[in-house]
């Protein structure tokens, strides 16, 4: 009788779907920044900054500036100190290209996430087994992390289901832990672990603010336009079912089959963040790719959960069937941007948005001064 093989994850190796506008270091910042981002999506009607809560950030080596160069981000942008702290799992040495993705994650989550704990796990290396390790790490104790991000993946490989062990139904003594990844910036196709059926996959998209200017109104909202960004990742899996509640979101394209994305924000380098970095780049640098919306995503559920906390509610626990539960409600478009322009390739109605569902953005990006609401109302 022939026994599946596990596939060995030592060789099996993940890259940061991040993409750079400008390669030249700039002295001032340029994109959106975090005062506008927090307009255009309604971040800034939320009253809550994570207090209570823990955000883990899961990346692969060394940047040894990331301290000093958050502390420069935040005070540039009159952010307070951010609770931040670095774990290494294992012996990794200096990147400068994972270095980039370090800032991008721990930086976007100091803002929008201001006074939560943000913890950054550098794993030994990109291999799959090692960034599997940091993952296991950060969602158990002593860090006990409730929601972690993700901004990273490879291809679909056979056998990439035995490792959703990692995500599935995973507790600490905090409570549920809520997974998010990157979907990729190559356009059309998967990559794990976004795909995985345990995993809220974060897909991309192009926004356009209404106005240049902040309004005098520090609670208004400054969404303008928003297309599918043409890197988004996207598509059916070749190997992950299918889950229960994404059906019939996906069922144009596959009824047995996971689908990604299922959610989506700005990601286009071209309307990116800023990022500073002195290790690799020497400054502020512009950037995006679905690694800028992966910490948004995860910045944002770590809000949810702080604010349910409060309520002396349960911490979510069923975060992707909230999501589309608010998809297939009557409320859909008002706790989402339905994105229905736009294209990630050249293969027909799976590389298109369109009216609801759709494999380049999902259910869309959140409207987030009605969207956390209804998930701090959720059961779970």
């Amino acid at each position: 009788m022939l026994v599946a093989q596990s596939p060995d994850l030592h060789h099996i190796y993940a890259y940061t779907p991040i993409k750079v506008a400008n390669i030249q270091p700039s002295n001032n910042p340029t994109g959106i920044l975090p005062r506008e981002f927090k307009d255009a999506y309604g971040f800034n009607n939320i009253p809550n900054q994570g207090q209570g809560q823990t955000i883990a950030l899961v990346d692969a080596y060394v940047d040894p500036n990331i301290v000093s160069d958050l502390q420069f981000y935040a005070s540039y942008f009159n952010l307070a100190p951010c609770n931040f702290q670095v774990v290494q799992v294992g012996n990794p040495g200096d990147n400068e290209g994972w270095g980039l993705e370090e800032s991008l994650d721990v930086q976007q989550a100091c803002a929008l996430a201001p006074q939560a704990k943000i913890i950054l796990f550098q794993a030994n290396s990109s291999s799959f087994a090692d960034l599997l390790t940091a993952v296991g790490v950060a969602s158990s104790s002593p860090y006990n992390a409730n929601v972690v991000s993700m901004s990273w993946g490879g291809g679909e490989f056979n056998g990439e289901q035995q490792s959703d062990s990692y995500f599935c139904n995973i507790t600490n003594s905090n409570g549920p832990v809520t997974f998010v990844a990157a979907t990729g910036d190559g356009g059309h196709g998967t990559i794990y672990p976004s795909v995985s059926p345990c995993v809220i996959a974060a897909g991309g998209t192009t926004l356009n603010l209404a106005s240049a200017l902040p309004g005098p109104n520090p609670l208004s909202i400054d969404y303008g336009t928003e297309s599918a960004w043409s890197g988004s990742g996207g598509g059916v899996s070749e190997f992950e079912s299918q889950m229960s509640w994404q059906n019939p979101a996906c069922a144009t394209w596959s009824t047995t089959n996971r689908c990604v994305p299922d959610i989506a924000s700005d990601a286009n380098p071209n309307t990116g963040v800023p990022v500073y970095d002195s290790y690799g780049y020497g400054g502020w640098v512009q950037v995006g790719g679905t690694s800028v919306a992966t910490p948004d995503w995860a910045s944002f559920f770590t809000l949810v959960n702080s604010l349910r906390a409060a309520q002396s509610k349960p911490l979510l626990s069923q975060v992707a069937q909230d999501l589309y539960t608010g998809y297939y409600g009557s409320n859909y478009t008002t706790l989402f941007h339905d994105i229905t322009t736009g294209t990630n390739g050249s293969c027909g109605s799976q590389c298109d948005a369109g009216p609801g569902y759709d494999l380049v953005t999902g259910i869309g990006s959140y409207q987030a001064k009605y969207l956390y609401s209804n998930l701090v109302a959720a059961t779970n």
